[in-house]
């Protein structure tokens, strides 16, 4: 199992949390999805022989949650 921290600048509220753990808890191999409005970012824990870290981001991008590099 991997782990990712991903910064995402457009999270301001548990909403904008909920609509992520949505989005991202769907992909086959992720385990599980933390948000913190407060910090910004987005903890992932996934099977990377099943998910890889871009379909995590574009689901992301998705919901209007874009990944900053």
């Amino acid at each position: 199992m991997d782990t990712a921290t991903l910064h995402a600048p457009n999270i301001s509220c548990g909403h904008c949390v909920m609509a992520i753990k949505r989005a991202v808890g769907k992909l086959q191999g992720v385990s599980s999805v933390e948000g913190d409005p407060g910090t910004k970012t987005v903890t992932v824990s996934y099977d990377p022989s099943q998910v890889n870290l871009q379909s995590i981001e574009s689901a992301m991008a998705e919901e209007g949650y874009p990944v900053a590099k």
